[in-house]
This record gives structure tokens, sequence and C-alpha cells, in this order.
């Protein structure tokens, strides 16, 4: 069964850092595209960045050199290291995942969702 939860968030000061975690179940793991999404209250859910199952690396300009995807192949997980946190940050971040051959930050190509871990950043 496809599964992927969330874990890590909470609150912080902006300029802290936050690790979020994303366990996947084996079959999911093995997905082609793996990636990070995130929804503020009252605005649209937007890509946070993709990892794929190569390696290849993308993230969203808005978040571009404060954030960092990885993956941890012996414990099926998927990292998103939070640091420079900005009062502009607080979501719900979620992860997902596709296996269809390209890998974009298009959330309708996700198939798999977690339930979502939320980020709050206070001044």
């Amino acid at each position: 069964q496809e599964q992927l939860v969330e874990s890590g968030g909470g609150s912080v000061q902006a300029g802290g850092s936050l690790r979020l975690s994303c366990a996947a179940s084996e079959y999911t793991y093995s997905s082609n595209c793996m990636a990070w999404f995130r929804q503020a209250p009252g605005k649209e859910r937007e890509g946070v960045g993709f990892i794929t199952s190569v390696g290849t690396i993308r993230y969203a300009q808005s978040i571009q050199g404060r954030f960092t995807i990885s993956k941890d192949n012996a414990k099926n997980t998927l990292y998103l290291e939070m640091n420079s946190l900005k009062l502009e940050d607080p979501a719900t971040y979620y992860c997902a995942d596709h296996d269809k051959a390209v890998c974009q930050l298009r959330q309708e190509l996700f198939t798999t969702w977690g339930p979502g871990s939320q980020v709050s950043v206070s001044s």
C-alpha cells in the first residue's frame, strides 16, 4: 500500500530552522518523483521542490537557497531542511509522489499525498 507520513513540523522563530521528514512505504519510496508542497491558510497549494529517483533536485524560486531536499534510502525517508525561515513560510507542508516519467512541480501529476505537517513561524 502506498503511504506517506510527514513529521517534524512545529513552531519556530523567524530565522530559525526545522527539518521535516516524510516516511514512505517501500513501494512509494521507489517512485520516480517525490516532492514537497505547502499550503498557507487562504492560499493555493504551491510546490516547494522535488527529487527524482536518480537524485535530480529542483526548488521553487521562493525558497531557493534556504531549503534543502534530501533522501535517506536506508530509511525510505524524504527530508526537507528549512533554514532562515521567514514570516511568509508558515503553512501545512505535504510530501507527495508519482511514478510518471517527467518530474515537475505540478500537483496534478502527484498521485499519493501525506496528511501534512504544520509549520509556524513567529517574529
